[in-house]
């Protein structure tokens, strides 16, 4: 059996989750994996960043700036597995519940330009990017393309009023 989910309806469910664990796994807790992260943050100059969780939903104490979202993007940029991840139209993983039978799932990407529902700007090649949605930031896009030349581009929206809005602002 295999359930299909769009990585928009998904990133609740997973997002938080997978997000704990990774903490918990690098760090020993959340709390030190955010003061990891705000160090990171701090060292590539993204001074008006502060990480009060992994996964990125809404906490007073939760901020940045397009700016900073920019430095972590062209620092992430450096990474071939993150640029292949930001470009999949899908991903397929199978997991075990809680009977330990094996179940399929496949996560489609929720960035409309990857899926063929929006189209890009002529002559501009869309690589991949992180969508984001929370009602206290908006729709979200960090988004890296390239023009005619090769030559790249990292291009970042926040606090877009819907899907519809980010795209077109993008």
């Amino acid at each position: 059996e295999i359930y299909t989910l769009s990585l928009h309806d998904a990133l609740p469910i997973f997002d938080y989750d997978a997000s704990i664990a990774i903490a918990e796994y690098i760090s020993g807790s959340v709390d030190e994996f955010c003061n990891l992260m705000n160090r990171e943050a701090a060292e590539l100059g993204a001074t008006n960043t502060h990480f009060a969780n992994p996964h990125g939903l809404s906490d007073d104490s939760h901020y940045t700036t397009a700016y900073d979202l920019y430095l972590i993007f062209n620092e992430a940029m450096k990474y071939d597995k993150f640029k292949e991840i930001i470009g999949m139209t899908d991903y397929t993983t199978t997991y075990s519940d809680r009977d330990g039978k094996a179940k399929d799932l496949n996560i489609k990407n929720s960035n409309l330009y990857l899926t063929g529902d929006f189209s890009a700007p002529s002559k501009v090649n869309i690589i991949g990017g992180k969508t984001g949605t929370t009602k206290m930031a908006g729709s979200c896009l960090a988004l890296l393309s390239n023009d005619q030349k090769g030559n790249p581009y990292i291009s970042i929206i926040l606090k877009a009023q819907d899907r519809d809005s980010l795209y077109n602002e993008m």
